[in-house]
């Protein structure tokens, strides 16, 4: 295995495992800052990788596809634990809303980060550097991943739970019925659109803004 071979799989792992970390890690931040200590009484506020590693999300679904060639690596880490009531209580909907878009918000503002930063960067003149523009080039590229896609409203992804807390909170009874009937259905509609010649349109959006912000650097 060559040189740039071992350096592209490290960086594709490492950034994978700060996009879903990182990810969870904000939704238990959010909702700590709303009052919330669910997360950090379990120490799941923790970037020890340990604590948030999935057997499935994070270690045999990326190992799938990275060994099937797939275009890019997809996972999750452990869901961290949050009491949405206590949440709610304390700011109200907006603060749930809040809570469940914080992993979103996370992951787009680190891909912006990385564009701002590969503007600045030179070519690679040695391994370490090339190290670390394929660390920040794989970190811009799955940010966009688990940022678009936690976007779709389809549960148990973050965008169907901002979407139904927005519903709740100005009375919209017809959506809130909708995903309540959905909800058993969530993993069966993913798979459908991931698994089916629709992931190219569902996928799509990904590929748009990734392109936009490597032009923009």
């Amino acid at each position: 295995m060559e040189n740039k071979e071992i350096i592209d799989i490290a960086t594709k792992i490492i950034a994978l495992m700060v996009a879903i970390i990182g990810h969870e890690i904000m939704h238990g931040y959010v909702a700590y800052k709303y009052g919330d200590n669910t997360a950090k009484n379990a120490g799941r506020l923790s970037i020890n990788p340990i604590k948030h590693v999935d057997l499935v999300g994070t270690i045999i679904l990326p190992a799938l596809l990275f060994f099937s060639h797939a275009p890019f690596l997809f996972g999750w880490a452990k869901p961290v634990p949050i009491n949405m009531r206590e949440v709610i209580n304390n700011g109200g909907y907006k603060a749930a809303i809040f809570v469940s878009l914080a992993g979103i918000a996370y992951n787009f503002s680190l891909a912006i980060i990385c564009t701002i930063m590969l503007g600045f960067l030179n070519e690679p003149t040695t391994y370490i550097g090339l190290f670390f523009v394929y660390l920040v080039l794989q970190s811009l590229i799955y940010n966009v991943v688990l940022g678009v896609f936690n976007l779709y409203p389809i549960p148990p992804l973050d965008g169907s739970h901002a979407l139904a807390y927005l519903a709740a909170s100005n009375g919209w009874y017809g959506i809130m019925n909708f995903f309540d009937k959905i909800q058993r259905y969530g993993m069966l509609i993913l798979l459908l659109f991931i698994a089916t010649p629709l992931s190219r349109y569902f996928f799509a959006p990904i590929g748009y803004i990734v392109n936009y912000l490597i032009h923009l650097a």
